[in-house]
């Protein structure tokens, strides 16, 4: 049993690779809505111009 412990408590690559795949995941999160905030930009603009657009023609 106390070899099992200490064999246990050695290892640290599983717990390394759980920490980087939860700061991946973060990452990852933080990045969709970045670009989820910035579609929404964008896409605002394009109305803003495309309404813009039509008025100057009518």
């Amino acid at each position: 049993m106390l070899v099992l412990i200490r064999r246990i408590t050695r290892c640290e690559q599983g717990a390394t690779a759980v920490e980087y795949g939860l700061i991946v995941s973060l990452i990852v999160i933080a990045m969709i809505v970045a670009l989820n905030n910035t579609a929404n930009s964008t896409n605002n603009m394009w109305n803003s111009v495309s309404n813009k657009i039509v008025e100057a023609t009518t």
